[in-house]
């Protein structure tokens, strides 16, 4: 049964520890529960928040003047899957890191490279969730959500999804509130194909050679922790939403201009991070290009910050609270790097946490 309280202060369900009352927070841990509040509040016409781990949204000092639906729901279950694959339905609160974990011990392969990451396996999907080489796009085979729309539950496939680089149908709008993933892994020991370099270079293999599942997960947890990317109470660099900002992705134009700045910043035979990236919706080629080494560039390095909010001391993409800051800090913080960054390089940083109540 849903739990109700009122004026229960967001900042105990974030990983920023940041963030004032929401006016109404209902404690949901079933489907029914789910979907019987959000209807509830639509019905009222009020605002609602659907919160799972907290790990990757910035809220307001000033709270949320509405309903905020807590995503306590738990389980997987294993379905029949064609050839060597696995299929598990997972409901949305699920820990994603219990659940990737998981997959590991039991010898299924897919998302061994995403240990670690804090939050809950709904969140999965909204923003495309990866790092060191995989994404969830890539073992996600649907996600079955409520519809505010249509008052219905739906299941999108992985082409109705729309996956981008961070992104999927569900980012941006508040339509769908996720209530199961289906994720469709390979029966096997041996990782996925090594596609990061850094972690390549970590485990002593070639980039597309495969390890044992275990010795990726460590690996993955290791260069985590090594950037405060593992949440650890122990840790105030850990007390952040992870990395601030996407990664850049530019076409021709915006590429010639940074091509430009750093020449005439760091000399004509400087070079700075590029990948292939797919051609834009016009078909023009684009690169990726790395927001955290335009941010050091820039002049904010590691630990930077004299007030409250602060760049972590191991990673620079990672804006912190280690004291006693509140969200108007950061943003304060997130709005000199962006602007300081684009002055320096004519490239426009975008935020990765979702934004409540605030705005960069």
């Amino acid at each position: 049964m849903a739990v109700f309280a009122e004026e229960v202060n967001l900042a105990g369900y974030t990983t920023l520890r940041l963030g004032g009352p929401a006016r109404r927070f209902v404690e949901a841990t079933t489907e029914a529960d789910v979907v019987s509040a959000v209807r509830a509040a639509d019905d009222a016409g009020e605002p609602v928040l659907v919160l799972g781990g907290g790990s990757n949204v910035v809220v307001s000092d000033d709270g949320f003047a509405g309903t905020v639906v807590h995503v306590g729901t738990r389980g997987a279950e294993r379905r029949p899957a064609e050839g060597d694959g696995a299929l598990l339905a997972v409901q949305a609160g699920e820990e994603w890191d219990r659940f990737a974990a998981r997959c590991v011990a039991d010898g299924l392969a897919g998302v061994e490279c995403l240990a670690g990451i804090p939050g809950r396996v709904g969140a999965t999907p909204i923003q495309n969730v990866g790092a060191y080489g995989q994404d969830v796009a890539e073992t996600i085979a649907w996600v079955r959500a409520y519809d505010r729309e249509t008052r219905q539950t739906v299941t999108l496939d992985r082409e109705e999804c729309r996956f981008t680089y961070r992104h999927s149908v569900f980012k941006g709008s508040d339509r769908y509130v996720v209530l199961e993933v289906g994720y469709l892994l390979r029966e096997s020991d041996e990782s996925q194909p090594i596609a990061y370099a850094e972690l390549a270079r970590s485990l002593g293999v070639a980039a597309g050679d495969r390890v044992p599942l275990k010795e990726a997960r460590e690996a993955v947890l290791e260069l985590r922790r090594g950037k405060g990317m593992v949440v650890d109470p122990a840790d105030p660099d850990t007390r952040s939403a992870g990395s601030f900002f996407t990664n850049p992705i530019l076409g021709p134009d915006a590429l010639a201009e940074l091509e430009r700045r750093v020449a005439d910043r760091f000399g004509p035979e400087a070079a700075f991070p590029r990948y292939p990236e797919k051609p834009g919706p016009d078909g023009a080629p684009r690169v990726k290009t790395s927001a955290a080494w335009l941010i050091d560039r820039a002049g904010f390095a590691k630990g930077y910050g004299d007030g409250p909010a602060r760049i972590s001391s191991k990673h620079t993409l990672a804006l912190t609270n280690p004291g006693c800051g509140t969200t108007a800090d950061l943003l304060a913080l997130a709005r000199e790097v962006r602007d300081g960054v684009r002055a320096a390089f004519g490239v426009e940083l975008v935020n990765e946490p979702v934004l409540v109540g605030v705005a960069l």
